[in-house]
């Protein structure tokens, strides 16, 4: 039986007075602040017991005013309240209204018992005050609710390798699914479970994972839902390292694969015919070519036939796309870029359905790849700005692209907000913005476009893209120079393509900047 020191009430911001006991034995006379200042202490193992699903589903008003209000729900006359039956707890989450406190003498003790069942609590996501992107990726999984008590604005870091029981029944109750733990740092931590939240608030996500980097979310993604002989369909136009994993690796396991233009449904849907189809993988917009694939079309298509769709969202970021909303069943995106959003961190993170995510997340237990909590603060701090960044970004590169397509020394500009641009239309009807990057070909070869490159000021010369400072790169030197320049082509890259990501420097200094490096050339 778990023990839970602090009053059940839930208290109207008008009560002035001294900030409250929040710890021992209840103090009736004890005046209160709103919900906002109260901090519930929990034991310790609380928010452990409850399992992800129910952490998830507290997360939008927070675990301690559903038990708070399933108290009420349930004051007895002896004057202590007995424990929250599911069916209190599903109204008050249903509810989500401040319901009159139960009547308390000094001295009680709240208590529960272990058996109180969090699983059938509603998706609550629909009850958020919080009606914008920009403010769920500041709120969500802190505001809202999150599974660490404290009183901090910010979240703190949990540096542990392991999660300690503190007795072995407790132990034994773990082990036979009566209650839930992390149990090891590799399976959970709470500071990576904010991110996670975050996340799945802006994908729409029922769950997300999270992990080291892009490449692991992506390459943990194939290995657990395609099985050994399996066959997925990819398109040409894609980062290059994903292309070798897909062409290398996953032949070692009897996976194949068909490779399809982004916009060719007519292939997809012979290699559908044709083949027992696992998964269709796609990055949409493409790297380094920025190419749209419908989505909601492959995904009708792939559903009929049995097969799931995974897009590879990173260059759209989540407030630009809404892929699951869409019609796929899972978005990846490596966290390093847009989502991390400061050029200092590295992280991949894969949504969807619960039933899906746990499946990877089972192989991901054994794999490893887990993200380090100081790398998940880092996320949740870039999160904080992300609305703000991706704004910025959109903008900028916009405006630029146009700038570029008019230039008479770049032959040619590649971005979806253009209406040069192939799926243009189709990039104005799933996206709402069009991202921060931008590709386009010098009119010249390889040493000319080393010069402009070499000219710009602001950028710095790298891979990655998606952070404040603005990068810019010649794919065929950074991504492909261990290629002939024959075997560069045969993947549409060009001695004179530069990718250009940019930040959140001023326009017009960025402005000013390429238009000089051009008059170099």
């Amino acid at each position: 039986m778990a023990v839970c020191t602090c009053p059940p009430r839930v208290f109207t911001s008008s009560q002035p007075g001294p900030r409250p006991r929040l710890a021992g034995r209840v103090d009736a006379t004890a005046p209160f602040h709103g919900l906002s200042s109260l901090i519930l202490r929990f034991p310790p193992n609380f928010v452990r017991q409850l399992s992800t699903k129910a952490r998830r589903n507290c997360s939008n008003i927070g675990v301690a005013q559903i038990v708070a209000a399933s108290w009420s729900n349930n004051n007895s006359n002896s004057g202590i309240p007995a424990a929250p039956s599911a069916t209190a707890v599903d109204a008050a989450a249903t509810a989500a209204i401040p319901v009159a406190p139960a009547p308390l003498s000094a001295g009680d003790e709240v208590v529960f018992e272990n058996d109180v069942q969090l699983e059938a609590l509603p998706d609550l996501k629909e009850a958020s005050f919080l009606s914008s992107d920009g403010s769920l990726a500041i709120h969500a999984g802190e505001r809202l609710g999150r599974g660490i008590v404290t009183d901090a604005i910010t979240t703190p870091v949990v540096n542990t390798s392991a999660y300690f029981f503190k007795k072995t029944a407790d132990l034994i109750d773990f082990k036979e699914k009566r209650a839930t733990s992390f149990e090891y740092g590799r399976y959970g931590n709470p500071t990576t479970v904010v991110v996670e939240e975050k996340i799945s608030a802006l994908e729409g996500a029922e769950s997300t994972m999270i992990l080291a980097s892009g490449m692991c979310a992506s390459t943990v993604m194939l290995m657990a839902l395609v099985p050994a002989g399996g066959h997925i369909v990819t398109t040409t136009d894609c980062y290059r390292k994903t292309r070798i994993f897909i062409e290398t690796i996953l032949p070692k396991m009897g996976i194949t694969a068909t490779i399809i233009d982004p916009a060719d449904v007519k292939a997809l849907e012979s290699a559908l015919n044709d083949h027992k189809v696992s998964l269709f993988f796609t990055e949409s917009p493409t790297n380094p070519f920025l190419r749209c694939v419908d989505v909601k079309l492959v995904s009708e298509l792939c559903h009929k036939k049995g097969a799931l769709v995974c897009i590879d969202g990173t260059f759209a970021t989540p407030l630009n796309q809404k892929a699951l909303a869409l019609g796929a069943d899972l978005v990846v995106h490596s966290a390093t870029k847009y989502i991390g959003g400061h050029n200092d961190v590295l992280a991949g993170c894969i949504s969807g359905s619960l039933k899906l995510v746990t499946e990877i997340r089972t192989l991901h237990h054994i794999l490893g790849g887990a993200l380090n909590p100081n790398a998940a603060y880092l996320i949740i701090r870039g999160m904080k700005t992300l609305h703000l960044r991706v704004q910025q970004q959109n903008s900028t590169a916009s405006r630029m692209a146009k700038i570029l397509e008019a230039h008479p020394k770049v032959a040619h500009v590649y971005y979806p907000g253009l209406p040069s641009h192939p799926e243009h239309q189709l990039a104005k009807r799933q996206m709402t913005g069009f991202g921060g990057v931008v590709s386009f070909e010098i009119d010249g070869d390889l040493m000319t476009t080393i010069k402009f490159v070499d000219a710009l000021r602001i950028p710095y010369i790298a891979p990655s893209f998606g952070g404040c400072e603005s990068i810019v790169d010649q794919p065929a030197i950074m991504s492909y120079w261990d290629l002939s320049q024959s075997e560069r082509i045969t993947y549409g890259i060009k001695d004179n393509l530069v990718r250009f990501s940019f930040g959140v420097e001023d326009f017009e200094d960025l402005k000013a900047d390429i238009l000089q490096a051009l008059e170099t050339i």
